[in-house]
């Protein structure tokens, strides 16, 4: 199912004031970028959509996902995928095992198990590396099987904290656009936290500040 994100009123502050304010709407298959530097309340915003505030920080405000108010919910009901910074594949599993994992357990049966781990290699330009060990993986296909992963699950949403910033610019280039890409293809409504104005442009939506306020291009 298509859905939309919105953020109503988002606010988050700790002792040293508001550090997040986001009254936004993203549709399916777009991306807004949060922008600012270190410090700046992007982060905050990510673990307050995820329902994983630390200590020492209040939140306000709604998150919805079409008409859900998910606001409430523990993280692992939001159906929120987080693709992070570093792609955090297990070590101890094979690539297949990695994906697998990510597979709600709605779909039984090792078959079909096996032929959605499959066709999400496929997709990724990485036929036949089920057995695979993560560690002989470059930068580009670690990132790519991380991204699968998240899409595993079937999150009705995606928040991407900084997933290129580790990659060189060549390999930047390449794996933003098939993120990208296939963000839109799937229609997930999802955001990108980065101090990057490349990724920024690249993701293609509204790009603001943790503040809300609107960035120019």
């Amino acid at each position: 199912m298509n859905r939309m994100l919105t953020l109503e009123k988002l606010q988050v502050s700790n002792s040293n004031g508001l550090l997040v304010d986001l009254n936004v709407m993203i549709n399916p298959g777009e991306t807004l970028s949060i922008m600012g530097p270190s410090g700046s309340g992007k982060s905050t915003a990510l673990y307050a959509l995820l329902g994983a505030l630390p200590a020492g920080f209040k939140a306000s405000g709604r998150v919805l996902l079409n008409v859900q108010d998910v606001s409430r919910l523990p993280p692992h009901r939001r159906k929120i995928g987080l693709l992070f910074q570093d792609d955090v594949l297990f070590p101890h599993l094979s690539v297949g095992g990695n994906l697998a994992f990510a597979i709600p357990p709605r779909l039984e049966g090792r078959e079909l198990r096996s032929a959605a781990v499959s066709a999400a290699l496929a997709q990724a330009g990485l036929e036949g590396f089920e057995d695979r060990d993560p560690a002989t993986l470059s930068g580009g296909q670690r990132a790519r099987v991380a991204l699968m992963r998240a899409l595993l699950a079937e999150p009705a949403a995606l928040l991407l904290d900084e997933p290129f910033s580790r990659l060189d610019r060549e390999m930047r280039n390449q794996i933003r656009g098939f993120v990208f890409e296939t963000i839109r293809t799937r229609n997930i409504p999802s955001i990108l936290v980065t101090h990057d104005h490349e990724d920024a442009i690249a993701a293609g939506g509204k790009i603001i500040s943790p503040l809300g306020e609107t960035l120019s291009p």
